[in-house]
């Protein structure tokens, strides 16, 4: 079985007769990445959208929002650096879950220490 199947997106047809007024909320919404009257560019506005499916991992998104981004002129450099962006914000995102993790670590009482039932 294959997780990532492009097959798989023709199972989204039928969201428009299982869900309609959710579906045609979500099309609406989602055609807002692709507007040309924003006050963020075209180009700026599929780079985004590039960036964020590099965090949120979605290979779709990645297909359509690459492929629109080069039509809106970017670049292959800008498309590596849009991705290489995503990867820093990524990382940043790590170092802080980590930063609670230590904060958690000490806050947790002694008692769920390793060992500590061998201490009383």
């Amino acid at each position: 079985m294959h997780y990532h199947d492009s097959d798989d997106l023709k199972v989204l047809g039928q969201f428009k007769q299982l869900a309609p007024a959710e579906f045609a909320a979500f099309v609406e919404f989602d055609k807002t990445v692709g507007r040309d009257d924003g006050a963020i560019p075209r180009k700026y506005r599929e780079l985004i959208a590039l960036a964020v499916a590099c965090t949120t991992q979605c290979p779709y998104c990645l297909d359509v929002h690459t492929r629109a981004a080069k039509r809106a002129g970017a670049t292959r450099e800008e498309v590596t650096e849009a991705a290489m962006l995503a990867a820093a914000l990524r990382a940043g995102a790590a170092v802080t879950h980590g930063a609670l993790a230590v904060k958690l670590f000490d806050q947790a009482p002694a008692s769920q220490a390793a060992g500590a039932e061998g201490r009383k």
